[in-house]
């Protein structure tokens, strides 16, 4: 069985987007940071998304065209392309990407069948779609990327009214950005 993992940038107090938008400094300018990103979700196999984070990380599909692309984007660029992707939304009449479909809402029980049928890990992405994964108790690990900003509020990277007992299994911190990346999975 395939694991499902949830996985964001967040500020240093917990939101993966600031009220007024953005997330501060940190990661995005830091190639350490994305070849340790390219290394670790290299093995997913499938990435659910719900519309907002599709339409962001859609960019993948078409990066390679890009003159001037750094080698490590390259690589996330190609990593991606290789990944199923599904997107739930009932609002996206369609996808402009490979390997991807879309799904008009969350089904719990259909998640943990691609989990059980998976070769390789899944991820969910986007604070609202991990929310319904959190409360359907369907998350096994929790990747944290900590940037130095503290924003004072916007979209949580944990969702209110749920409570988990994590236990900690890795840890790294980025000098250069001061990006600190800590792994979770559940008890």
């Amino acid at each position: 069985m395939a694991k499902l993992i949830y996985s964001m940038i967040t500020s240093l107090d917990g939101y993966t987007e600031a009220a007024e938008g953005g997330i501060g400094t940190g990661a995005a300018e830091d190639p350490e940071v994305h070849t340790f990103v390219n290394d670790l979700f290299r093995p997913v196999g499938t990435y659910l998304y719900g519309r907002r984070m599709y339409e962001t990380m859609v960019y993948w599909e078409s990066a390679l065209d890009e003159p001037g692309l750094l080698p490590h984007a390259a690589q996330y660029a190609r990593d991606w392309q290789a990944a199923e992707k599904v997107v739930y939304s009932t609002t996206l009449d369609a996808v402009s990407s490979a390997k991807t479909r879309i799904e008009r809402s969350f089904d719990p029980d259909a998640v943990r069948r691609l989990k059980d049928e998976a070769d390789a890990d899944l991820t969910v992405d986007g604070p609202n779609l991990a929310a319904q994964a959190i409360a359907a108790g369907l998350v096994d690990e929790y990747h944290l990327f900590i940037t130095t900003s503290v924003v004072g509020g916007g979209k949580r990277f944990f969702p209110d009214g749920v409570r988990l007992d994590l236990q900690l299994v890795e840890e790294r911190a980025f000098a250069a950005s001061g990006l600190i990346y800590a792994r979770y999975r559940t008890r």
